[in-house]
């Protein structure tokens, strides 16, 4: 079967349940797809009978068996199945932004949780004996009402706060204090990048796209971004080089195929973003 590629990091829409707070997905399959997507809403992810990529914000590694993630709003992050082959079966529940928000700081009890969804905000893996128990809770979870899945969840969040068997994904938090106006002027910026990145990009093919000049688009893109446009592209090129190296690409064709036009500057800048040449990398993670 040949897979399809969704490389655009597109903003998904998400409703919750009828009768429910959250949405529940029971093992959907999305393995051949590679959707780098991000949303508002949190998300809990538990994978078994697998093995993939774990593509979390700008962290990038391989789990095994299985997976128990916790992911906080707007980190773009891949599909857990993507290229999964095996029998999976796979959990998803995702809550509104404002879940649990304001009783936060209106019950103590909550406090632990509290902390666990401002940790989510840089992606949270959980390993050992905390990911086999609450995996197996999660397996059960849509057997149960509404309400028993609701407590079934708060109980599963305290197990979750207060474990000590888990990793921080990313350095630092993924912010993202967009509007629905830049949210949608960004995806426009995005989009174009996704599916233009193989070539040469000029500056003003954006800043016309966005209505700007030049210099008011660089300022935007850097005030919007915290990087400069440059930067931004080569991240996402060397995000497409790591996805081709895993997938068993030589090192030359990654180069080639993500969009970088030299050899030496490939393998300039990917170290410069990963700390590891592109054969290490590819060595270290296949």
């Amino acid at each position: 079967m040949q897979i399809r590629f969704v490389m655009k990091a597109y903003l998904e829409e998400i409703q919750a349940d009828a009768d429910s707070s959250f949405r529940l997905l029971l093992t959907p399959h999305l393995n051949d797809f590679f959707l780098w997507h991000f949303h508002p809403e949190y998300e809990l992810v538990f994978i078994e009978n697998a093995d993939g990529p774990r593509h979390v914000g700008d962290h990038l590694s391989r789990y095994e068996g299985s997976d128990l993630v916790f992911i906080g709003s707007y980190i773009p992050h891949l599909n857990f199945d993507y290229g999964v082959r095996t029998d999976y079966r796979k959990v998803v529940i995702q809550m509104r932004e404002d879940f649990l928000r304001d009783n936060f700081q209106k019950m103590p009890e909550l406090a632990s949780i509290a902390r666990l969804f401002e940790q989510s905000r840089r992606g949270i893996a959980f390993h050992g004996n905390t990911k086999r128990q609450v995996g197996k809770r999660l397996i059960r979870f849509h057997q149960l009402s509404h309400f028993r899945q609701l407590i079934e969840l708060l109980e599963i969040f305290q197990m979750l706060a207060t474990s000590e068997e888990y990793t921080l994904l990313n350095s630092r938090p993924v912010e993202s204090p967009y509007n629905v106006k830049e949210q949608q002027r960004l995806q426009r910026i995005f989009r174009f990048i996704d599916e233009q990145y193989g070539r040469k990009i000029e500056v003003a093919e954006l800043a016309d796209l966005t209505h700007l000049t030049v210099p008011a688009f660089c300022r935007y893109f850097k005030k919007m971004t915290r990087t400069t446009f440059t930067e931004f592209v080569n991240q996402h090129r060397v995000r497409e080089a790591k996805r081709l190296l895993l997938a068993d690409q030589t090192v030359t064709e990654a180069c080639f195929a993500s969009g970088f036009k030299s050899l030496s500057y490939f393998n300039r800048i990917f170290k410069k973003l990963t700390g590891l040449n592109p054969m290490q990398f590819k060595k270290q993670h296949c």
